[in-house]
């Protein structure tokens, strides 16, 4: 049984674009997870309070979700676009 990938993979040209790009977004969501905990930790009774129909806490963890989501669309659209750009040389080669 062959465990290797399925396809020879090339060279990605869009790595360190996609590397820097996902390091970014990685501290954007680290901080508002963090904003997150430092409300819970010294104001848990803030979590409490109602916010579009449901108490803060849940509000925000379901926020969490949708921009973790989000985001994850957006590195896939960035990076899709950068390795079309970066690696249209190579193919163009290769034919």
């Amino acid at each position: 049984m062959g465990h290797g990938p399925a396809v020879k993979l090339g060279k990605d040209n869009a790595s360190p674009y996609k590397a820097k790009l996902g390091i970014k977004m990685f501290w954007v969501y680290a901080l508002l997870y963090l904003g997150f905990v430092v409300i819970n930790l010294n104001w848990p009774s803030l979590m409490a309070a109602h916010v579009l129909g449901m108490n803060f806490a849940l509000a925000y963890g379901l926020g969490l979700i949708v921009i973790a989501m989000v985001m994850a669309m957006v590195y896939n659209y960035f990076c899709t676009k950068a390795e079309r750009e970066m690696n249209k040389d190579e193919k163009a080669v290769v034919r």
